[in-house]
């Protein structure tokens, strides 16, 4: 047995929760996986998982193993790291995650263009609206977007996302006769709005007022907005959005390239809505990793 591809493995197991997860990651059979770990356990004398047909978990003594061996794991890929970088060589494989439009817009084609200059990375891009554990999914690095509450783990900020009012400019001619575009934050009461239940506050849509709005320069207003579709996915809001269903409180990043071209209009320009922060975040035992720092800076001077 190879004690220390045995230990990998089991550290991979315990991070995914599945055999099945590991094995099509290695691009292996998960009977493979099982012996591996099947061996590690009878090396140690010890059962380091329970298993049922529906459920996999660490037993205690599995637990203390697992915590003790992947601080090791992360320290051996480092100090093989530090080898590599030294002869300008960036390899291994990084887990990723991000929300759904997001890694799909931005972040895939600066993923394409890092591993063409670093042909020896291999990349497993998770793509999540909701919220995921990086260290239960053994996530090396994450785009987080919004203000961060997890407070164990290195962050990075890269960017700013600006939240927009805007509508397809077919949504704009098709209004009823004597509808007309929304010209203050109230006139979003008559109109269809699209829901995106992700955002913390839903259907309440806060502004500021600008020098050009027809009130006092910083006045505030949150609208309870109303609408026939809600969804959790960036994705099906983008699409919505795009079909002229509705108006959207939506990202920059998420309809840019409409907004340039004109086929989505920007509404209420004179009052502005929230940012909130773009972060890479890492769980601190990644945060030195030299292939997670070399992305993680890719990213920062090209996003």
């Amino acid at each position: 047995m190879d004690k220390l591809s045995a230990i990998k493995t089991f550290v991979r197991v315990a991070e995914a929760g599945s055999f099945s997860a590991v094995a099509s990651e290695a691009g292996v059979t998960q009977s493979s996986v099982s012996k591996q770990v099947a061996a590690l356990e009878r090396e140690l004398g010890a059962r380091l998982f329970s298993r049922t047909t529906r459920s996999l978990s660490l037993t205690e003594e599995g637990q203390r193993y697992f915590e003790d061996v992947r601080r090791l794991i992360v320290e051996i890929e480092g100090a093989e790291e530090t080898l590599r970088q030294g002869s300008g060589q960036v390899q291994g494989l990084i887990r990723i995650a991000a929300p759904v439009g997001f890694g799909r817009l931005k972040l895939m084609p600066l993923v394409k263009a890092f591993m063409a200059m670093h042909p020896g990375v291999k990349v497993d891009l998770q793509l999540h609206d909701g919220f995921i554990d990086l260290v239960e999914q053994g996530i090396d690095v994450s785009v987080r977007i919004g203000t961060l509450i997890d407070s164990g783990l290195v962050a990075r900020r890269i960017g700013t996302s600006h939240r927009l009012l805007v509508a397809h400019r077919d949504y704009i001619r098709q209004l009823p006769q004597g509808a007309s575009a929304p010209c203050s934050p109230q006139d979003l009461l008559r109109h269809n709005c699209l829901i995106y239940t992700e955002l913390t506050t839903r259907n309440a849509w806060s502004f500021i007022a600008g020098p050009g709005a027809n009130v006092p320069e910083g006045t505030k207003e949150t609208v309870r907005v109303q609408g026939n579709i809600q969804t959790n996915s960036s994705e099906v809001m983008r699409f919505s959005i795009l079909c002229g269903m509705g108006i959207g409180y939506s990202p920059d990043w998420l309809i840019d390239a409409e907004l340039k071209s004109g086929e989505v209009v920007r509404l209420l320009p004179d009052w502005q809505a929230p940012q909130a922060p773009i972060h890479l975040v890492s769980p601190p035992e990644r945060k030195n990793a030299g292939r997670v720092r070399a992305l993680g800076d890719f990213i920062a001077e090209n996003l």
